[in-house]
């Protein structure tokens, strides 16, 4: 090389440029040999972007500033479209809500979501002073305005009619902006309502989103005027990944480079444009869907779909050397379904004692590993996990090993 570089004509400049593309060409060698890059793939609603979320957590990769707004925006949007899903969910299920119906008192001083938890249920410091004058101008305003709709027993009439209406026109906040304070009696009610709670019951047959009952057990404290998300708020958000998102984050001497696609029917043509130089694949699989409808079609089941979508991962020419984890997820979901929903009832091929969790587990990791095998006496090993990526502990625990 040496004497190639002494021929005549090549001037100090040319060997500048040779050493230069030779420590380029050394640096990517180094780096393609550290970096491990994990696709993230599966059904939607299956947990992946919770799992993305979670590595940032873990590896300290803290959210910033505007990212937190961002989410914090998505909380108010879960609960308004969240709570508009269950109510456009009532025809389906052969639900009738009266709009005509009527509260006595629609702001009991009892009720710690109603006109009394707007202040009470507050933290600490933010009761006094100027943050607590605008809470009753805005009380004693509403007030007047509901005095012209009450009765001579009372009661509002229509009010049902009136909440549904503000749900409905739930605006799309800006940066900054409150969560408007009306909304707090509005969707406390409606979600208390028992024909909601009957539909909610009942979600399965309407993929309604499974975050709800976390965020409504938070709602006093979403509309506290200095509300930023929590690592767990965080972690519930539910948004559509669109497109394709990455997460980097060292491991030890290796970089590890989560990529994060849609896992909708709409986004799936996408993936192949993300095979390449794959070191791993995580497929993500919601164990509470054995018993549910997907999102874009409610005539299809989410585990059969994520069970099509495995099996197509595991025998594509893409992946023949790549090796595979399954994350069964969602596990605290599916322990509590399955103390009512048979599982026997979705599949019935499985032979195990009904309400038990554990046995349902085997039988799910038996019948992935059957649809991953490549031919007749060629078993593909599957690393198999069985997850709740809400859970910050025990995510660290099982991602330790997985990338081991």
């Amino acid at each position: 090389m040496g004497a190639c570089m002494s021929t005549p004509g090549v001037t100090p400049l040319d060997l500048q440029l040779h050493r230069d593309a030779e420590k380029q060409l050394r640096e990517t060698k180094s780096k393609l040999e550290s970096e491990r890059k994990v696709l993230l793939l599966g059904a939607g609603d299956s947990g992946k972007s919770t799992v993305q979320k979670q590595m940032r957590f873990i590896h300290n990769a803290p959210f910033t500033a505007d990212e937190k707004e961002h989410f914090r925006k998505i909380v108010f949007d879960n609960l308004t479209r969240g709570l508009q899903t269950v109510i456009e969910s009532l025809d389906d299920l052969k639900l009738v809500l009266d709009p005509h119906a009527g509260y006595a008192n629609v702001y009991p001083e009892g009720d710690p979501e109603g006109r009394a938890g707007y202040v009470r249920d507050w933290a600490p410091g933010e009761c006094g002073g100027p943050l607590l004058a605008p809470v009753f101008t805005q009380r004693m305003e509403m007030e007047r305005e509901e005095s012209a709709y009450r009765d001579a027993d009372g009661v509002i009439k229509y009010a049902l009619a009136m909440d549904l209406e503000l749900i409905e026109s739930a605006p799309d906040l800006v940066d900054g902006e409150a969560f408007p304070l009306p909304y707090l009696g509005a969707l406390s009610r409606l979600w208390n309502d028992p024909l909601l709670r009957e539909a909610w019951a009942r979600g399965n047959q309407a993929a309604l989103p499974e975050n709800l009952p976390y965020m409504f057990s938070s709602l006093s404290r979403f509309f506290a005027p200095s509300y930023i998300p929590s690592a767990q708020d965080i972690l519930q958000t539910r948004a559509r990944t669109i497109g394709i998102s990455e997460t980097t984050f060292r491991l030890g001497s290796k970089e590890i480079v989560l990529v994060d696609v849609g896992g909708q029917k709409s986004e799936r043509r996408k993936w192949v444009h993300c095979f390449q130089d794959v070191t791993s694949i995580l497929f993500i699989v919601s164990l509470s869907g054995y018993d549910q409808c997907l999102v874009e079609d409610r005539t299809a089941n989410q585990m059969h779909d994520a069970m099509t979508i495995w099996e197509s991962i595991c025998h594509s020419k893409w992946f023949k050397t790549t090796s595979v984890i399954l994350f069964l997820n969602k596990d605290d979901l599916y322990q509590e379904k399955i103390k009512t929903s048979p599982l026997r009832k979705y599949f019935p091929e499985y032979e195990g004692p009904a309400a038990d969790a554990a046995a349902g587990h085997e039988f799910f990791k038996t019948t992935f590993a059957k649809l991953a095998k490549r031919g007749k006496g060629k078993q593909r090993e599957v690393y198999t996990h069985i997850t709740t990526a809400t859970d910050t502990a025990m995510l660290k625990v099982v991602m330790a090993a997985v990338t081991e």
